[in-house]
């Protein structure tokens, strides 16, 4: 339920404090984007002042993408059942909290377990806004237009992460970490006072601890097993044994929730195939654009001897064109429906990629990579937010949240599954003669690899294309206690 205050006019204007209310939805969004990329910049800096090895580093990162993707699931049903504004505004909270602690303190693992933690109220501040926002504005034009705005928030704040991080790097690698702790409290402040208040699922028959525990370790042993595949190898005892420990997991997890009267994930949603292909879409999309980031990166600084500033800029003009679509992809989506938007943006996504496949150590910007930044940036714009919608259309309002936290789980083990696969291959492929043009070479595999994810993508949304008539119809079920029927809802595919 949502109050008055906050739910659009008749008419289909958005008060100042609806308004008031997305901004601090995009703020949360926005920081949780940041800290994945800013991070990454800093490294180096940090690595120098705590005297941290390369293994350690890493876990700077991973830390955080742990905490992020093993517990989105938890996250979005807690929002369900908890309420969604109580969750958003507590993890928030924990959130500001976190980077304050990470910029002062002076070793490495308490710098890590910092970095979980924020990771782990991300884990809830996401699927809890996004719930917040499908629950606030009714299915159609209204929700179309604040998703996009939301997303692409998220796309900016990746983007954006960059060029702050190569800005504040130069004064201390802490800037990196404290920024993020005033604009969280702020939000906060003001979410306690716009964010409309919701109340607690009834009926629920309970809460499914069971699926709570087996999603959970679940998808920490999985992201912790993809995370360190690439250090311990793909082939060793460990790694299998470990993956081999994932199946086991998800398999009691399915069954568990088959016969739950109150499922941590109720399976019958993903009888929709628009669903299906949201979920696909976001881990295929997610996946080749990180790998993406990675190998750019290196290419940048490593072989051409660019700056982090010099790098983030090279990226600005693809955060620049998704920022400057924000309010505008919404009306688009109105118009062609998001399956054909998700196919031209895949589409473009690829001939991004394949175009960067023509570099070179003496590259030519307005030739090769301005050219690649704008499609990437295109098909970020277009894709992105036509997955959230096409995600939550057609759902009901209780089950928003777990759809909202499926939706952040397949966005980050897509990122950490595809970037593990990805350093693999360039690190099997990497030259015993490390001169310039053997590396780019190395680096060669990795591109197509992320390709190759981008086209199945394509190939996956294309079949939602013979669904996407002016007015389709998908089977979604209706929440209840128990497993009902699915019901015919008329959505946008």
């Amino acid at each position: 339920m949502t109050s008055p205050l906050t739910t659009p006019a008749s008419d289909g204007r958005w008060t100042p404090r609806l308004w008031g209310t997305l901004l601090v939805l995009c703020a949360a969004m926005f920081l949780d984007a940041l800290d994945v990329s800013m991070v990454g910049v800093a490294l180096p800096s940090i690595g120098a002042d705590l005297g941290l090895s390369t293994s350690t580093l890493q876990w700077i990162v991973s830390g955080y993408i742990l905490g992020y993707g093993g517990l989105l699931l938890l996250g979005g049903r807690a929002a369900d059942l908890l309420g969604r504004r109580q969750v958003f505004l507590v993890a928030l909270g924990v959130f500001a909290v976190a980077s304050l602690l990470g910029g002062l303190v002076d070793s490495g693992p308490l710098l890590i377990a910092s970095r979980f933690v924020k990771g782990l109220s991300a884990a809830f501040t996401a699927p809890a806004g996004l719930s917040i926002i499908t629950t606030t504005f009714p299915e159609g034009p209204l929700r179309n237009r604040a998703l996009s705005i939301y997303t692409t928030c998220g796309a900016t704040g990746y983007s954006m992460g960059l060029v702050f991080s190569g800005l504040l790097t130069e004064a201390s690698w802490r800037f990196t970490m404290l920024l993020p702790a005033p604009v969280a409290l702020i939000a906060l402040v003001v979410g306690l006072k716009l964010l409309p208040r919701t109340e607690r699922a009834r009926g629920g028959g309970g809460y499914d601890v069971p699926g709570a525990v087996l999603g959970t370790a679940s998808m920490l042993l999985l992201v912790f097993t993809v995370v360190q595949a690439p250090e311990t190898g793909w082939r060793s005892a460990r790694t299998i044994l470990s993956f081999a420990a994932v199946v086991v997991l998800l398999a009691a997890f399915v069954a568990v929730e088959r016969r739950s009267a109150s499922p941590l994930v109720r399976l019958g949603v993903l009888r929709s195939g628009p669903q299906v292909r949201a979920q696909v879409g976001a881990l295929t999309f997610v996946g080749s654009y990180i790998g993406f980031q990675f190998l750019v990166t290196l290419y940048m600084q490593q072989l051409l001897g660019w700056s982090a500033l010099h790098t983030a800029l090279a990226f600005l003009p693809a955060g620049a064109l998704v920022a400057l679509s924000a309010t505008k992809v919404g009306t688009v989506i109105d118009r062609f429906g998001t399956a054909r938007l998700i196919v031209l943006g895949f589409a473009m996504m690829v001939a991004g990629y394949v175009l960067f496949l023509r570099i070179d150590l003496h590259p030519v910007y307005a030739a090769v990579i301005l050219p690649t930044m704008l499609l990437v940036g295109a098909g970020f714009a277009l894709t992105f937010p036509s997955l959230n919608v096409q995600a939550t259309n057609g759902v009901d309002e209780r089950e928003q949240g777990m759809v909202s936290g499926l939706l952040n789980t397949s966005v980050q083990v897509g990122g950490a599954i595809f970037l593990a696969v990805v350093t693999a291959v360039v690190t099997a492929n990497a030259p015993e003669n490390a001169t310039p043009q053997a590396v780019l070479d190395s680096y060669r595999p990795g591109l197509v690899v992320v390709a190759i994810v981008a086209v199945a993508g394509l190939l996956i949304s294309l079949t939602g294309l013979r669904a996407a008539g002016p007015r389709p119809s998908v089977v979604v079920a209706r929440s209840t206690v128990a497993e009902t029927e699915a019901e015919r809802v008329p959505v946008r595919d």
